[in-house]
């Protein structure tokens, strides 16, 4: 099989790719995917997403041992199945902040040049004020159909403290407090593959190829001809291959390729490509701990959430819990006054979520998250025979830990206050209300786990270190580039599915 591009992976850039390249009809696009269809009840329903973890349309991978967080080894979920992680997600449309993208120094990557490709491809229903969003992208946004009553007691609590209210969330600058913008239509999950794929589906010169795991790029000399997949089967590209397979997926395949470091290559039987050490390196995640509280209420997701009631009303009207993206409001705050941004952000669910969801509930309670947006650790995603080694080297640098510190205090101001606190009575284990600096650094260490935003491994850069160059061109090979959130130089101060559709639409714009 040949077409003029192969791209591998239908996550949030690669389903952006196979659509807008797609829409030239004299050009030919095979979209690759590991996983299958994204055809499972759970993904359309917003508040079921930790239903998903640890099942097939799940990576499941797992860190390497993390010295600085009680030597534990952290679950890390990524999308195996059409959509990606958008078909994974807590659906949060959070661009970032303008320094972000500023911050990168790159031609053509600055915030204002980037800026038209989120518009490209947002459509905000229900207001758009001030113009942020674009008006007619394939990306539904919106906030929360119904959302619950002690959501709108925290945001009258970040009120009380004096935080900024933000009419919009994805403004130049996301300093203060806001409902959360939502991938959703009619209550409803609305993932990339909703957005950008299925309309392309019906072109026939768009192939999606489901189940094919990619095993390695196919080069002759130094160009990308193709990719093979399990079996030895391979799809050849006439033109381009387009890596977007994510912060994991993508370095491993160009490691697996023989596109790496060449001590680590050799060590895993893999003959040298092409030496680029740079592959794996850089990267980064945001690292996340919270406070839980135990509600005095019974109007918390637990228990609430799946009674026969909402689930008529979810499936018919698109309304009611079901419709929660759990992490219904957020607050962007800057821990100390020479921070040039916000370097924590703080997520509220109006219930109890703790190790990822995946730990059930007993009674009623309340959660703010602290996120450290701005991690100075790196880490590193690297090769050890054909198993993928994922090192996020967390609070490696000692900054890290005091910034979380810092939003683990407010999280706890947050619930003291006249508006949330008859809400937040008693902490709820396993906090057990820890208050001072050494009490709150060790719960940290004890129980910070991943927000799902690893990025950074094939770097883009104007310097012969970086990855990939500013049209995403993997340095020193032809025919190859990778798109996707592995070529962001820094993490942004968000979430990063809005950055990766992004990525996708400036990607396909260089290649249309």
């Amino acid at each position: 099989m040949e077409y003029d591009f192969v791209i591998v992976g239908a996550g949030s850039a690669g389903c952006v790719l196979a659509n807008r390249l797609s829409s030239d009809p004299s050009v030919t696009v095979a979209l690759v995917e590991a996983g299958g269809q994204d055809d499972k009840l759970e993904i359309r329903m917003p508040v079921a997403f930790a239903k998903l973890f640890r099942t097939d349309y799940d990576w499941n991978y797992s860190t390497a041992k993390q010295q600085e967080l009680a030597g534990r080894e952290l679950y890390w979920p990524r999308g195996r199945v059409v959509g990606g992680s958008s078909s994974l997600n807590a659906q949060m449309w959070v661009r970032g902040h303008r320094r972000d993208y500023d911050q990168w120094e790159i031609p053509g990557w600055s915030y204002d040049e980037v800026l038209p490709f989120f518009q490209r491809a947002e459509r905000r229903t229900g207001g758009n004020a001030g113009g942020v969003y674009g008006e007619a992208g394939p990306i539904h946004i919106s906030e929360l159909r119904s959302p619950n009553p002690v959501t709108h007691a925290f945001l009258r609590a970040c009120e009380e403290l004096g935080l900024h209210r933000l009419p919009e969330l994805n403004g130049p600058s996301n300093e203060g407090y806001s409902p959360t913008p939502v991938t959703q239509r009619r209550g409803r999950r609305w993932s990339a593959a909703d957005a950008y794929l299925r309309p392309a589906l019906k072109r026939p010169n768009l192939t999606l190829i489901t189940g094919a795991r990619v095993e390695r790029v196919v080069f002759e000399g130094k160009r990308a001809v193709g990719v093979e997949h399990d079996g030895g089967a391979q799809v050849r590209a006439r033109r381009e291959v387009i890596l977007s397979a994510g912060a994991i997926g993508s370095p491993y395949l160009l490691m697996r390729s023989g596109v790496g470091d060449a001590d680590e290559l050799r060590q895993s039987s893999v003959p040298v490509i092409h030496e680029l050490p740079g592959v794996g390196r850089n990267l980064q995640d945001h690292l996340a701990s919270a406070v839980y509280m135990s509600c005095p209420r019974p109007i918390t997701l637990t228990k609430q959430a799946e009674t026969i009631g909402n689930l008529l009303r979810y499936l018919v009207l698109g309304k009611g819990m079901l419709t929660t993206n759990v992490g219904e409001a957020v607050a962007f705050i800057r821990t100390a006054e020479q921070e040039p941004a916000p370097d924590i952000e703080l997520v509220f669910a109006p219930g109890f979520f703790f190790e990822h969801g995946l730990t059930a509930p007993t009674e009623h309670g309340l959660t703010i998250g602290a996120v450290l947006l701005q991690p100075e650790s790196r880490g590193r995603i690297g090769l050890h025979g054909r198993d993928v080694v994922i090192d996020p080297g967390y609070l490696t640098a000692e900054a890290d830990l005091r910034r979380l510190v810092a939003g683990l205090r407010m999280a706890r101001r947050l619930f003291a206050t006249a508006a949330l606190g008859p809400y937040a009575t008693a902490p709820m284990a396993p906090y057990q209300g820890q208050e001072s600096e050494d009490e709150l650094a060790q719960w940290v260490r004890e129980r910070a786990e991943t927000l799902y935003h690893p990025v950074g491994t094939c770097r883009m850069g104007l310097d012969e270190e970086s990855v990939v160059d500013p049209e995403l061109r993997v340095r020193g090979l032809e025919g190859l580039r990778v798109a996707d959130v592995s070529i962001m130089p820094t993490v942004n101060r968000g979430h990063t599915h809005a950055p990766a559709v992004m990525i996708g639409e400036k990607a396909a714009s260089m290649l249309v």
